[in-house]
């Protein structure tokens, strides 16, 4: 029997067990060695207010529509940052071998069955830290965030939310030139962005951040500010810190309707543009040499060699067992953790 997360309810999360499927052709099976949690899409499934929950996706007109939901609770195996050991592999299968690490996404769950041609691509380095796998979705949704802004070299670019999302986003950004502003009202973020290269960094609850971004710009403005907080008010400063005719690209998950907003001021005679940024997609331009695979193949790639700094990005490593608690300190205390992450090592 296998152990996997379940949403039983709003801000109930269980462990439930579940049979091991057997393996059939061209398959292998991973035993998870850790299991990232995401503070920002899965929280919202957590809490129960992803809009899935209460809509139905409509895939062929792409609109949410009212009627009965296809998502609904409980939710079982829900999570995206994976990293596991292949234990077993299907008779004619060479590749991947026992024993080799692979990244990729299955859920919090102690074992997984992969195709084997999917996991051979996903083999980590030998010599890298395994956890350095979790990071490859959540690396790939900073990198398609980077390429959405469309950043030049020598460009001031602010970026609000310092989550892991953020802080991966404010370090791609300075890789592709920029000179980074990070904002986050939470001080040990604040200095974990300095100590990964950050240039200058803002508190919004001190700092009138788009004044200052002006002061830092010659009365400019940023070339982009990126958005990653999920946060109304957050964007509409994002908004406002932006030079004319210049670009705030968003990445943020937000829930409910947009209090906070004032589009009629900077936004309207400012000219800016608002650009969505979602991993289910890459941009237009770059569709034809970009896909999801390049995406979480390059994040592994610039983590591994050092470039993109992830380890320091965890916080807090807690056994399966332990899931429940660490599912309400990210809901009732964000400020007191960063990357937590699942250590599936004992429950197989």
């Amino acid at each position: 029997m296998g152990s996997l997360v379940s949403f039983s309810a709003p801000r109930v999360a269980e462990i439930v067990h579940e049979a091991e499927a057997p393996l059939s052709a061209g398959e292998v099976r991973v035993r998870t060695l850790f299991s990232g949690i995401s503070a920002g899409t899965e929280l919202t499934s957590y809490r129960g207010s992803n809009p899935n929950l209460t809509k139905t996706w409509d895939a062929t007109s792409r609109l949410f529509v009212e009627g009965d939901s296809a998502v609904s609770f409980p939710m079982a195996g829900f999570g995206y940052e994976e990293v596991g050991e292949v234990i077993e592999v299907a008779d004619g299968v060479t590749a991947p071998v026992v024993g080799d690490t692979i990244w990729g996404t299955w859920g919090h769950r102690t074992t997984a069955v992969l195709d084997a041609e999917f996991a051979a691509a996903r083999v980590l380095d030998a010599d890298a830290d395994p956890r350095v796998g979790m990071f490859s979705h959540i690396g790939a949704i900073a990198l398609n965030v980077v390429l959405d802004a469309d950043i030049h070299i020598g460009e001031t670019v602010v970026v609000f939310g310092l989550g892991v999302p953020g802080q991966l986003v404010a370090q791609l950004a300075r890789l592709n030139g920029a000179r980074v502003v990070a904002v986050d009202g939470i001080e040990a973020r604040r200095d974990l962005a300095l100590q990964l290269g950050a240039d200058v960094v803002l508190d919004p609850g001190s700092d009138n951040v788009a004044e200052r971004v002006k002061e830092l710009t010659g009365g400019r403005g940023a070339d982009v500010a990126i958005e990653i907080t999920g946060n109304y008010r957050a964007l509409q400063e994002a908004i406002r810190s932006v030079a004319y005719n210049s670009r705030v690209c968003v990445a943020g998950f937000f829930q409910g309707e947009g209090a906070g907003l004032s589009l009629g001021e900077e936004f309207h005679h400012n000219r800016v543009q608002i650009v969505s940024s979602q991993i289910s997609g890459v941009g237009a331009s770059l569709q034809h040499r970009w896909d999801r695979y390049r995406l979480t193949s390059t994040a592994i790639a610039l983590a591994t060699s050092g470039r993109l700094q992830v380890i320091p990005l965890i916080t807090h490593t807690v056994e399966l067992a332990d899931a429940a608690g660490a599912y309400q300190m990210l809901d009732e205390r964000p400020r007191e953790a960063l990357q937590v992450v699942l250590d599936m090592r004992g429950d197989a």
